[in-house]
């Protein structure tokens, strides 16, 4: 396949909206934020209630590559809970907890000081009353499904809102919700570089965009 047939796609995933190209039970899709390039499909995907940074590409190794949880490539999440974790509960986090009868693999977690700068999300959290929450910024190298979700309920922090901001290197940054935008030049030499384990530079890849 000539690689100047290859698409790489960053989109600002909305709450409520399917990671995938056909609607079901009345939600939407990504069909509804189109169009997008034939054969494009997102590199794991993120739950309908969960928001944030998804790439789409026709790049199929590519896509293997980021998807394989031996290469062990970063997502990193913004996570709102309730209740203020301890140390103790951020440790159990950080050093993996047991869910569905496997320990999850270590994940870098900061508890943060303030709320970060996130849009309004289109259907409010349903707050419990009297009861404070958190935010967490949460990194992990695998994907099991609903995660990052089972992880903070397992230590006893049920997540209400959930952002993915980055992908390795790639981050949400200078996206609005329901935006999208192609990687630079730069962003896809990375992406190949790490890849193929070795430099590229981007008068190589910008031979490979066409």
């Amino acid at each position: 396949m000539k690689t100047g047939q290859f698409h790489y796609i960053l989109f600002n995933k909305p709450y409520g909206v399917l990671s995938q190209f056909t609607p079901e039970h009345g939600h939407p899709s990504l069909e509804d934020f189109g169009p997008f390039p034939p054969e494009v499909y997102p590199v794991g995907r993120l739950d309908r209630d969960s928001e944030g940074l998804l790439l789409l590409t026709n790049d199929n190794p590519l896509k293997h590559h980021l998807s394989d949880p031996k290469f062990g490539h970063p997502r990193t999440y913004l996570v709102q809970v309730e209740r203020v974790p301890d140390e103790k509960a951020l440790q159990k986090l950080r050093s993996g907890v047991v869910i569905e009868e496997r320990k999850t693999k270590p994940a870098e977690v900061r508890l943060l000081d303030e709320e970060p700068d996130l849009p309004p999300r289109s259907v409010p959290i349903r707050f419990r009353k009297n009861v404070p929450t958190a935010w967490l910024e949460i990194t992990l190298r695998e994907g099991r499904n609903r995660q990052v979700r089972k992880m903070t309920a397992a230590v006893g922090h049920p997540t209400l809102r959930l952002v993915r901001t980055k992908i390795g290197e790639l981050t949400i940054d200078g996206l609005d919700v329901g935006e999208r935008r192609r990687l630079t030049v730069e962003e896809i030499a990375l992406l190949r570089a790490i890849r193929a384990g070795r430099l590229v530079s981007s008068v190589d890849i910008a031979w490979w965009i066409g």
